[in-house]
């Protein structure tokens, strides 16, 4: 009995002593450097990069941005032509950029967020197959899914009517959301679903003892719990859809008047590949609203990242 006894305390005891360890070789000086070294690492080819979107033109193309500390010199000419230039004109495709982003993050969560409910707390048949199904649809490459999607937009079925105004159904913003929000949905479920399946059974059962119906449950107690997870999904899909120029090439209809950011970047890299002082400053211009984005809701990606992998 004694020993039945004893074994379980031995196992905790072996239990905290290597988490003990584990922590103490996470805090070793040896591991704070590599990552300081990390970071640095990442932190000055950014650094380049914004030095010399604020070089002169000659400065840029004879000699390199740390020269900045032997011999300052500064303009924001680069800046000036880059975002209202005629042949560059950043700032429109910046507004498409934006445009494309926004509704891209936001329609998917709105989905994923009621699916994810449905899997995690609704009891219906072919639950399991379902969500198995859309696990699965993650490792369908977004390549393979193209040409079938894009076909959908030029020839929808059941001799569906163009949009008003006689416009390609091939075309515009609306494919281009459509599209994020379809490549996007299958990560998101699986997300979402996993966060709100750790959410205690017995604070839904009292919610339901009280008389409250899925959609109290959804709104005043699953909402408010999920917005760590809500916002590290978001984060992700805002930088993808930023960053993104292939599914804007391919749905956006070849038209530059819905082009993002990055699709005008790639022309400059084209035609002016030895402007190295407008790519720069270009470049920046597009770095420079996932930085803000990323860094102003850090503190929920982090949250959002670690829920649901300790319970207690």
């Amino acid at each position: 009995m004694t020993a039945a006894t004893d074994l379980p305390v031995e196992h905790v005891v072996a239990k905290q002593t290597a988490s003990s360890q584990a922590r103490q070789k996470l805090s070793s000086p040896w591991a704070s450097l590599f990552a300081v070294v990390i970071a640095v690492l990442w932190t000055v080819p950014t650094a380049g990069l914004l030095i010399s979107s604020f070089r002169p033109e000659d400065d840029v193309k004879s000699n390199g941005w740390w020269n900045i500390f032997t011999d300052p010199s500064f303009t924001w000419d680069n800046y000036d032509q880059v975002l209202n230039g005629t042949d560059t004109d950043l700032a429109t495709y910046f507004v498409n950029s934006i445009v494309i982003t926004i509704p891209s993050v936001i329609i998917p969560i709105c989905l994923a967020v009621l699916a994810a409910y449905a899997f995690a707390w609704i009891k219906f048949p072919g639950r399991d197959f379902l969500f198995v199904a859309v696990f699965a649809l993650q490792i369908v490459p977004i390549q393979v899914t193209m040409i079938p999607l894009l076909k959908l937009y030029v020839q929808p079925p059941f001799n569906l009517q163009p949009l008003a105004g006689g416009d390609a159904p091939g075309g515009g913003f609306y494919t281009i959301w459509l599209s994020h929000s379809i490549f996007a949905l299958p990560l998101a479920i699986y997300l979402l679903h996993n966060f709100m399946s750790q959410i205690p059974g017995e604070l839904i059962e009292s919610a339901r003892v009280d008389g409250a119906g899925h959609v109290q449950i959804f709104s005043r107690i699953m909402l408010p719990l999920m917005t760590p997870a809500i916002a590290a999904f978001g984060i992700f899909q805002f930088l993808w859809v930023w960053n993104d120029l292939l599914v804007a090439l391919v749905f956006g209809g070849g038209s530059l008047d819905v082009s993002p950011l990055t699709v005008r970047l790639a022309e400059l890299s084209g035609t002016r590949g030895q402007d190295w002082h407008l790519l720069s400053a270009g470049a920046f211009v597009s770095l420079v609203v996932p930085l803000v984005v990323f860094l102003s809701l850090q503190r929920y990606f982090v949250r959002g990242l670690l829920a649901g992998s300790v319970k207690g």
